[in-house]
């Protein structure tokens, strides 16, 4: 039932990369609006809260440890009203929610998985169940980097407890939700990295129970590629990665991540990339960069990064500032050809790579309606002509039309083999139609 939810990758802005922990509901607002009135069209539609909107102290990129949260008597969190001050009295997220779904626009927000330590402590009642906090609270099954939650027993307390946030959510009207430290978790002598199954499996069927259409995302990464099936049976998106940062090595790494899932891209099941680390990020803090910055991607590492993310159907998740955005951060998000190609292609596929010391060429290739796409990258540190031999990709001896699809502009009529001049650490991406 799940893979019906999200029958294309979802496109929409998540609130992490630019605002850490210390998102506001102006900020979230302001986002929306501009993405209302900029990319609605392009088809962007989630709006994410990111981590720690429960908690009041919550500035930047920072977790106070085992501090107080908002949370009801049931054990279940809460926005916090000095940050969100439409979710006083009881409201929750539903006014904002609302607010984006008269935009037009789906919401989604970040839990942790488990129960808070504070509904532990307090061992709440669970509603409708017969049981407490401390029946479901596993008490070492905590997150290494957030002291917030502990996970989760394999017992009927823990669903009682699953099943009534999300009914929770469904009544405040959210469309995604966003799950850390489940995807993978730490090696520990007790545990392994997938030790996390069956709170997988919980999350998925208290959503089945909350009737809601809720896209089910799980975080962070690397995911295993042994989990590949229980991941597609239980979640719509799932990461291939740690924490996606605007640093080359970073995205060099996501070739190898993406050869590893290509088989696995399928509708309403897409191996996530991560957000798209683009224009204004780090406002409240220093985080893997200069506080306050913009994108520390030159401009052909953009596009490299659009391309992959794109050609491999990975989900698009926007993650800077987008009030702040300059002319060449929305033409990448508003390239009609592009959002077409994310949307439609199919079987994308490493079809040639050569490199030595993670420097030379990588070539992917997918299916289109009567088209091919051709995404031509240059890992180099200096420019370089790529070549794609297109005889070997399609039907020897015809002529096609290649199209440049960031150009916007057709480059040509070939038959056997086209080349391109690409910067250091471009792409070319291309649409290859047949004359």
């Amino acid at each position: 039932m799940h893979r019906k939810f999200a029958k294309t990758p979802p496109m929409g802005w998540n609130s992490w990369d630019c605002f850490g922990a210390g998102v506001t509901e102006a900020q979230l607002l302001e986002n929306a609006e501009y993405m209302a009135k900029n990319l609605k069209d392009y088809g962007w539609e989630y709006i994410v809260c990111d981590i720690q909107w429960y908690e009041p102290k919550a500035k930047d990129n920072d977790y106070f440890n085992f501090t107080s949260l908002n949370m009801d008597e049931y054990g279940r969190l809460m926005p916090a009203p000095n940050r969100f001050p439409s979710a006083d009295d009881g409201r929750g997220f539903k006014p904002i929610a609302d607010y984006c779904h008269k935009l037009g626009f789906k919401f989604g927000i970040h839990i942790m998985r488990g129960i808070p330590r504070q509904a532990a402590l307090m061992n709440t009642p669970i509603k409708n169940s017969k049981y407490c906090a401390r029946d479901a609270a596993h008490h070492f099954s905590v997150c290494s980097w957030n002291t917030d939650m502990y996970g989760l027993k394999d017992c009927e307390a823990a669903q009682d407890y699953y099943n009534s946030i999300f009914e929770m959510y469904a009544s405040w009207g959210v469309d995604f939700v966003k799950c850390d430290d489940i995807c993978v978790t730490e090696f520990r002598k007790w545990d392994n990295p997938y030790s996390a199954e069956h709170e997988i499996e919980m999350i998925q069927k208290a959503i089945d129970n909350c009737k809601r259409e809720i896209v089910l995302s799980l975080s962070p990464g690397p995911a295993d590629i042994a989990n590949a099936k229980h991941l597609a049976k239980n979640a719509n998106m799932w990461r291939l990665t740690g924490d996606f940062w605007d640093q080359w090595d970073k995205l060099h790494d996501m070739f190898d991540k993406c050869l590893l899932w290509q088989d696995e891209v399928k509708p309403g099941n897409y191996p996530d990339c991560d957000m798209l680390p683009l224009g204004r990020l780090s406002k409240n803090g220093v985080c893997h960069g200069p506080q306050d910055r913009m994108t520390q991607f030159t401009k052909a590492e953009q596009i490299t990064m659009m391309s992959l993310w794109g050609i491999f159907k990975s989900p698009l998740m926007m993650s800077g500032n987008m009030p702040d955005n300059d002319e060449w951060t929305l033409s990448l998000l508003t390239n009609e050809e592009y959002v077409k190609m994310h949307k439609t292609s199919y079987g994308a596929r490493q079809y040639y790579r050569k490199e030595k010391n993670n420097q030379g060429e990588i070539i992917w290739i997918s299916n289109g309606k009567d088209c091919k796409y051709a995404a031509l990258f240059n890992t180099r540190n200096a420019e370089a002509k790529i070549t794609l031999r297109l005889n070997n990709v399609l039907m020897p001896g015809e002529k096609y039309n290649i199209y440049d699809i960031w150009k916007k502009e057709s480059v040509g009529e070939y038959s056997n083999r086209f080349a391109a001049e690409i910067l250091a650490h471009g792409a070319g991406l291309y649409k290859i139609t047949k004359l």
